[in-house]
C-alpha cells in the first residue's frame, strides 16, 4: 500500500513512524514544503514548548457558576502520558540517545492575584484529589511561592496577595529537535522517503480511486499517487481539504490566529534559579492560547526565557506563507461561517485586532505586571511565533483539534491547534486506528503496539490509579523526569 503524508512536522513524522512500526510493508513518502523537517509550528520558538498535561493551564479547567470541570484536564493528562510512552520507547530503542536533547524537567506553576485565589484553591482541591494531580501543591505564602518561581516574586510588594500551585514533574519540550530525530529514524531505519521543497497545490481522486497529489517541487510541477493520503500540514490542511471534493469539506473553515513572544537568552546559572513554566489567567475575551506565561526554554543546550504569547489576527495559513494563500483557500460557502464567527465572537475579534497593533512598550508593561522588574533584568526582544488556524465547524468556532477521515478511509487529516504537539503520539495513534485500521490486525502489530504503548487506553489511565502510577514512574525514569521526595503523596 502506498501512503503519502503531507507535512514533515511532529504530526506527520509521528504518523509515519507509528504506521511503519505496525506495518513495515507500507510504502510511505512524506512531502514537505520547507527545506527541513519540523520547520513550521513544530520549530522550537514557534511554540511555547510546554509539555501540556493540564498541570498549570487554567483554560483546561473551565468554571461554570463556581463549578469547576476537570474532564478536559483529565483527558489531556492521559493523552500526554501516552505520548511519553512513545518517547520513552524511542529512548529504550536507542533511536534517541539522550532524552535531554528534546525534553527537560521543568516545574509547571500557576499564579493568580487576589481576585482569583478562590478559583485556584478550588482547582487545586478538585484536581489534587485525582491520582493524575496528586503531586500538585498549593500555597498563598509569599516566600514559598518565591522559592518556586523567584522571577515572578522578587520585586513584587509583599502586601500583594498571590496564590500559586506547583507540579515539579512538568516538562519543557523542543518539538523541533524531537521531530528531527524521528525523521532521521524514518529515513535511516524505517525506509521512509522525505521529499523537501514540495509545495502541494491540490489532491483529488483519480478515476481508479487513488489520490493524485499535484505539487511543485523547487518550482517544477510534479505529481504523486497514493492509495491513502494523510494531511498533517497545520493550517495548510484547510485549503487541501477544500480542494479534495470530499462531501464534508464545506463543514469546515479556518480561523487564523498569530502570536508573538518576548524572548531573552539567559545563562545556565540564571536558568537554575528559575526552572519553571508559570501560567497566569487570561484576560477577559482573550483566546485560550493567549494565557500569559513565563517559561524557561532549553534549546540546543542554550537557555531562554519566553513571555507571552501576544495574540494577533494574522490572516495567513502558515508562517512563511502570504495573505493571498489564505484568500485562495476560501470558498463561497465559507463566508457565512466567517461572518457568523465575527458576529458571535466579536469581542474576540476585537481583542485580536487590538493585540495585532501592540508595540514593544505595551508588551513590556504586561511582562512587568506578570513579573515585576523582569523587563530590566534581561535583554528581551520580540519574536514571531507560529501560526495557528482554529476550526470553524458548521459555523461554530472550536478550540482544539479534530481528526477527519473520509468514509472510504483513504483520506485523513488533522485540523486545529492546542494541545497539538504535546499529545501527537496519542492523536496519531487514534488517526491510524480510523484511517488504517487493518494495520493493527496482525499478531506482530499488536505485540509492537504493546511494546510502544504499554497502556494507551485513556479510561484505564484515568480510572486505574495503580496502573497509571506504574506507567508514569517507568516512562518518567526513562525520560529523566524524577520527582523530589517532597512531591511524593503521603502514604494512605
Amino acid at each position: 500500500m502506498n501512503v503519502i503524508v503531507i507535512g514533515a512536522g511532529i504530526m506527520g513524522t509521528t504518523f509515519a513512524a507509528l504506521a511503519k512500526e505496525m506495518a513495515p510493508e507500507l510504502d510511505i513518502t512524506i512531502l514537505e514544503r520547507t527545506d527541513s523537517v519540523g520547520a513550521g509550528n513544530s520549530s522550537a520558538f514557534n511554540n511555547a514548548g510546554t509539555g501540556h498535561e493540564a498541570n498549570c493551564e487554567l483554560n483546561y479547567t473551565p468554571v461554570d457558576e463556581e463549578v469547576i470541570s476537570v474532564d478536559k484536564a483529565l483527558k489531556i493528562h492521559a493523552q500526554f502520558n501516552v505520548a511519553k510512552q512513545y518517547w520513552a520507547y524511542l529512548v529504550r530503542q536507542g533511536i534517541i540517545n539522550d532524552p535531554r536533547t528534546f525534553i527537560n524537567q521543568t516545574k509547571h506553576c500557576t499564579i493568580v492575584p487576589s481576585q482569583a485565589i478562590d478559583l485556584l484553591k478550588l482547582r487545586h482541591r478538585d484536581m489534587s484529589a485525582h491520582h493524575f494531580f496528586e503531586q500538585m501543591r498549593y500555597s498563598e505564602d509569599f516566600d514559598e511561592i518565591k522559592r518556586w518561581i523567584p522571577y515572578t516574586m522578587e520585586d513584587r510588594p509583599r502586601h500583594e496577595k498571590m496564590a500559586a500551585t506547583v507540579v515539579e514533574t512538568g516538562t519543557d519540550i523542543n518539538f523541533g529537535a524531537l521531530t528531527s530525530q524521528i525523521a532521521s529514524h524514518l529515513v535511516q531505519d524505517l525506509g521512509v522517503t522525505i521529499e523537501h521543497g514540495v509545495h502541494v497545490k491540490r489532491a483529488h481522486r483519480s478515476p481508479t480511486g487513488s489520490w493524485l497529489v499535484e505539487a511543485y517541487r523547487h518550482g517544477e510541477p510534479v505529481q504523486y499517487k497514493a492509495d491513502v493520503l494523510f494531511v498533517g500540514a497545520g493550517g495548510g490542511a484547510f485549503p487541501l481539504l477544500k480542494k479534495s471534493h470530499l462531501p464534508f469539506r464545506s463543514r469546515y473553515a479556518g480561523f487564523p490566529v498569530g502570536g508573538r513572544f518576548l524572548q531573552a537568552e539567559i545563562s545556565a546559572e540564571e536558568a537554575k534559579r528559575y526552572t519553571a513554566k508559570t501560567y497566569g489567567k487570561a484576560k477577559v475575551g482573550a483566546p485560550p492560547m493567549s494565557v500569559p506565561h513565563l517559561d524557561l526554554r532549553v534549546v540546543e543546550g542554550k537557555h531562554y526565557l519566553l513571555f507571552g504569547p501576544f495574540a494577533s489576527f494574522n490572516p495567513i495559513l502558515e508562517k512563511g506563507r502570504g495573505f493571498f494563500d489564505y484568500l485562495r483557500a476560501l470558498r463561497v460557502h465559507d463566508i457565512p461561517s466567517l461572518l457568523s464567527v465575527a458576529m458571535e465572537h466579536f469581542p474576540l475579534v476585537k481583542y485580536l485586532l487590538s493585540e495585532s497593533f501592540k508595540g514593544s512598550k505595551s508588551m513590556f508593561e504586561e511582562l512587568e505586571q506578570f513579573a515585576p522588574g523582569m523587563s530590566k533584568k534581561f535583554d528581551w526582544k520580540p519574536i514571531q511565533a507560529g501560526q495557528r488556524v482554529q476550526i470553524i465547524k458548521d459555523g461554530d468556532l472550536q478550540m482544539g483539534t479534530e481528526i477527519v477521515v473520509s468514509e472510504d478511509k483513504t483520506y485523513g487529516t488533522l485540523l486545529g491547534a492546542s494541545p497539538g504537539a504535546s499529545v501527537s503520539p496519542e492523536v496519531m495513534l487514534r488517526c491510524l486506528e480510523q484511517l488504517l485500521p487493518s494495520i493493527f490486525s496482525t499478531e506482530e502489530a499488536q505485540k509492537k503496539r504493546k511494546e510502544i504503548f504499554p497502556e494507551d487506553d485513556l479510561e484505564t489511565l484515568i480510572h486505574n490509579a495503580e496502573r497509571y502510577r506504574a506507567i508514569r514512574d517507568e516512562v518518567n525514569g526513562q525520560l529523566g523526569i524524577v520527582p523530589r521526595d517532597s512531591d511524593r503523596p503521603d502514604p494512605e
